[in-house]
């Protein structure tokens, strides 16, 4: 039996926030040399375990501000949280639009950029080039600064990036929710792709019809907290019925299927 892609057993994340809003470094400092900082916790992730196999496609609901983004970055090793986290292979993310974007350069130019910061030599970004360019279908506007794309624009490029090559593990955070449905339709076909192959798949949205289209289960987090985790279709209902039922929100974590 093979090992999973992604193993997470009790990951927490906490952010210390301050409770001052303080106009300026000095104010800052006089209260620093004082001791009269004082703080608030903020939980992004509290004991947060699962584990992802190779090939699964994996959808990840919730409302926003429930951990959703903050969990792929702790899978990305962006973020470094307490507990077990073990990612086996390598891993193409597009998280947050214009990760990895210099806005300044072309979208030539922050193909080779991106490409880099990703890990690809050179030597491959060249290989792949005109793949890239053709499955944007930017057109002319690949030689234009990237500060004039649209958010459709860069969904577009970012996505066509990080899949030229195919990864062990591709991280997706609402990438499908900005582009075009002609667009949509080829990422969902080049996904199909990655899952033939092999290709563990993390997506974030919003859109219950994509995630259910895409993903065979699903996890719903909550506050931080995971609250589901089973086949996509089952935990799609308890999560859209969870904002009018008392007794479906007062549930603790439950594993389906």
């Amino acid at each position: 039996m093979s090992e999973p892609r992604i193993d997470l057993e009790g990951v927490s994340l906490c952010y210390r926030l301050a409770k001052q809003r303080l106009p300026s470094i000095k104010e800052y400092m006089i209260h620093f040399m004082k001791g009269a900082l004082s703080y608030e916790k903020l939980w992004a992730l509290r004991d947060i375990t699962f584990k992802v196999e190779p090939g699964e496609v994996l959808g990840i609901v919730g409302r926003n501000g429930a951990g959703k983004s903050t969990l792929l970055k702790v899978i990305s090793r962006v973020l470094k949280p307490t507990g077990k986290v073990v990612v086996r292979g390598t891993v193409s993310p597009i998280l947050e639009l214009g990760t990895g974007f210099d806005h300044e350069l072309t979208g030539f130019e922050n193909i080779y950029l991106n490409a880099l910061l990703l890990g690809r030599s050179r030597k491959e970004i060249d290989v792949k080039l005109e793949e890239i360019i053709q499955f944007s279908g930017l057109g002319d506007f690949i030689r234009a600064p990237i500060r004039n794309y649209s958010s459709g624009m860069m969904a577009r490029l970012g996505f066509s990036i990080a899949t030229a090559w195919v990864p062990d593990i591709l991280i997706l955070d609402e990438v499908l929710a900005v582009g075009d449905a002609a667009f949509t339709e080829k990422c969902e076909h080049r996904m199909q792709q990655f899952h033939d192959a092999g290709t563990t798949v993390l997506m974030v949205s919003h859109s219950a019809e994509s995630v259910r289209k895409n993903c065979t289960r699903c996890i719903w987090l909550d506050a931080g907290n995971l609250r589901a985790d089973g086949p996509a279709k089952e935990v799609l209902e308890m999560y859209s019925h969870a904002g009018t039922d008392p007794d479906q929100r007062a549930i603790g974590q439950l594993h389906l299927g």
